[in-house]
């Protein structure tokens, strides 16, 4: 394995005057070297990523970082800027900038070497020494962890911190999991970070209300990437404890695995701190703790305030329920069921609200495609009539194809019939985890038997996540709190989730599901068309994100029921030919005026034919990505004018995916593929003669992928396509 940094990837001079050209200079460097076989597509890699979070760093530090399948092997590049470069972080500009490159399949090895490095940022006296540093050559030792040539050796001090970077790959391969923790050569806490050396010190006999011992906090961090943030945030929580006094033990759940702590370390912890931007997994297994829930950045930059804060809710008694993983803690304050933590810290109502719903929406669609692909099977092989045919149980005869299109249309039945059940068990699993699951699908099943259809199903789940959100506010004794996820709260939550549904809105939902059922029958003439219209705009707006969610949601509970009417069927069929414009736009237009695309657009440009012909409206995203104003616009218009063609036609579609494989099972076929090449042809014109006003663009790919700078709108360009 070569060397992960050398001179040739140390900048001491780095003249940049923003991160992404920061980027550049330092990515320059890698492919220079051949560490990077695509520059292009390596910055928009690393730009992707700074867009979920700013990867500034108190104290001078930058770190863009990525895992991208532009890099041939782990390579770190380092540069040092007079000026500085503003990264994000809120004391001000960094001096310091390390872009680090894993390939999309690293190895743990590498990056265990990777995360050591970041451990080290936290340490004042390496970063001073590579401030300090008189040349390229000794700043890449000091990273390395040797002595530099030419000087008395790693300045004392830092001795230590930066051995843990050069620790041998065998070091890591020895975990059971592929954990990224660094072997014993860091020292007692930091053999402690995983637990299993740690259970004699930590086990269950020192309980947490043993007298005469520090303070224990069990602490979970993981970011996006999983290679920088993850590491430092544990670093800083480590070094803040040994200050304040505080045994800290930290899981890093990083991208090369993690190793569980152990049982006995949980168990005997005062407090946990969750320092995360994605998921905490197995979150389970530190209910009933006082918790802090937070970033990944707070515990980086002020790790001492976190401490702190949970000591404080542990002499409060403030706990999150047993069991219930993520529960907020009796504050409520922090939102931490798993759909939750995939948003940002401080996100409002309105946008959990939204969360919530899509987490529904997201678990029902594997069962609207299944179930409506098996019952549009089922009537294109026995016709419309095999809705009357008699069970299969009873009658199935093996030569007959009549039996073959019944038994698939009822296995399409029964998928359609867990649509609402699954909508509000997994709406009441985003808001409250897995104990929302139970009321939330009683809820579920009792709106289809009240006949609250969809909109009861959305009811159902709001009001289960509510309820068992409150029931977990409430201090309950500690011997009771092991029976608390199996019968307590399933017990109060569906009795309560069945009585409001039963008696006090179930009826009016009915009323309100029947009364929109009636007007979709009634739809027709220019209405239709306006309808068909708008819900082309909203399949084209964010390409599979939240407003086209909904459209499609509201098209999918249109048919799924056994009998869908025909203006319902007419909105599924024009919900599918809009979302199908954007990635065959996008596929025509890289291969008519090719010249106006990058390489990677190209290519993606191939497989955006496959996914548009499958309805995977998110084929379109790299391009919305790299140029929202102009691609996202174009989408709509033809997705508009498909949508308002397609209704007008008056095409019908009883399944609610499949592209143009099931064309077959579609109404007016013809017409219908009129309106999505009507719709294609015109957002490629649009895009195209969009792109072709836009100056820099020719000689931009007239200079190949390195003469323009597709990564700087990438940060702002990705927000409104996957928001």
């Amino acid at each position: 394995m070569s060397e992960m940094i050398t001179a040739d990837l140390v900048d001491l001079d780095l003249s940049a005057d923003s991160k992404e050209a920061a980027a550049r200079a330092l990515a320059e460097r890698m492919v220079a070297l051949g560490r990077v076989t695509d520059l292009d597509g390596f910055l928009a890699d690393v730009a992707a990523r700074e867009a979920q979070m700013p990867t500034g760093l108190d104290g001078g530090i930058g770190i863009p970082h990525c895992r991208s399948e532009h890099v041939t092997e782990p390579t770190l590049a380092f540069g040092r800027s007079a000026a500085g470069i503003d990264f994000g972080a809120a004391d001000g500009p960094a001096d310091l900038i390390f872009l680090i490159a894993a390939p999309a399949g690293a190895d743990d090895a590498h990056l265990t070497i990777l995360s050591s490095l970041a451990r080290q940022l936290m340490n004042a006296e390496f970063t001073d020494a590579l401030r300090s540093a008189a040349d390229a050559g000794a700043a890449a030792a000091l990273i390395r962890g040797e002595e530099p040539d030419g000087t008395g050796g790693v300045p004392e001090g830092i001795e230590d911190s930066v051995d843990s970077v050069a620790v041998p790959a065998a070091a890591s391969a020895g975990a059971a999991t592929g954990s990224p923790d660094v072997g014993p050569e860091e020292g007692p806490e930091e053999g402690s970070r995983n637990g299993p050396d740690d259970g004699p010190r930590n086990g269950p006999d020192d309980g947490p209300a043993e007298r005469g011992r520090p303070f224990r906090v069990v602490a979970v961090t993981s970011c996006p990437t999983g290679i920088a943030h993850t590491y430092m945030a544990a670093e800083s929580l480590e070094k803040a404890g040994r200050e304040a006094g505080v045994e800290v033990v930290v899981e890093t759940q990083g991208s090369a695995g993690f190793t569980r702590l152990d049982p006995a370390v949980i168990e005997a912890a005062d407090g946990v701190i969750f320092a995360h931007d994605v998921p905490v997994r197995d979150k389970d297994r530190f209910a009933g703790k006082p918790t802090v829930d937070t970033g990944v950045k707070a515990a980086i930059n002020r790790p001492g305030e976190l401490i702190d804060e949970v000591r404080g809710k542990a002499a409060r008694g403030e706990v999150t329920a047993a069991g219930a993983a993520g529960a907020a803690g009796t504050d409520g304050a922090s939102g931490t069921t798993p759909v939750e933590r995939g948003g940002k810290p401080g996100e409002g109502y309105g946008t959990k609200l939204r969360v919530w719903l899509m987490s529904g929406v997201s678990y029902m669609v594997p069962f609207v495609a299944a179930g409506g692909l098996l019952i549009a099977l089922g009537f294109a092989i026995g016709g419309y009539e095999i809705n009357k045919a008699p069970s299969v149980m009873d009658h199935f005869v093996w030569s007959q194809a009549d039996s073959w299109a019944a038994l698939l249309f009822q296995v399409g039945g029964v998928a359609f019939a867990f649509l609402v059940p699954v909508l509000a068990g997994y709406i009441a699993y985003g808001m409250a985890d897995r104990p929302g699951l139970v009321p939330g699908f009683v809820g579920g099943s009792i709106a289809l038997t009240v006949n609250a259809g969809f909109l009861g199903g959305l009811a159902a789940g709001l009001i289960s996540g509510a309820v068992v959100m409150a029931i977990q506010r409430v201090r309950i004794p500690a011997a009771l709190r092991g029976i608390m996820p199996v019968v307590v709260i399933p017990l109060i939550s569906s009795a309560v989730v069945g009585f409001l549904m039963f008696v006090v809105i179930g009826k009016p939902i009915a009323s309100a599901q029947k009364a929109m059922t009636d007007w979709l029958s009634g739809l027709s003439g220019a209405n239709a068309v306006l309808l068909g219209a708008l819900l082309g705009l909203m399949m084209c707006f964010d390409l599979g994100g939240p407003v086209n969610k909904v459209a499609y949601a509201f098209a999918t509970a249109g048919i799924a029921v056994a009998d869908p009417s025909d203006s319902a069927m007419k909105i599924m069929a024009a919900v599918m030919a809009a979302g199908m414009v954007p990635p065959l736009a996008m596929a025509l237009a890289t291969t008519v005026r090719g010249k106006l695309f990058n390489a990677a657009e190209r290519e993606n440009g191939k497989a955006a034919w496959v996914l548009g012909a499958s309805f995977i409206s998110e084929g379109a995203i790299p391009f919305a990505a790299a140029d929202p104003l102009r691609v996202i616009p174009s989408s709509m218009v033809g997705g508009a004018l498909t949508g308002a063609l397609s209704m007008a036609f008056g095409a019908t579609l009883r399944a609610p995916h499949g592209g143009i494989f099931v064309v077959p099972l579609i109404g007016n076929p013809l017409l219908y593929l009129v309106a999505i090449a009507a719709g294609v042809c015109v957002t490629t014109a649009l895009v195209i003669v969009l792109k072709g006003l836009r100056k820099p663009a020719p000689g931009a790919v007239a200079q190949g992928p390195g003469g323009t700078d597709p990564s700087a709108p990438s940060p702002e360009a990705k927000q409104p396509v996957a928001a």
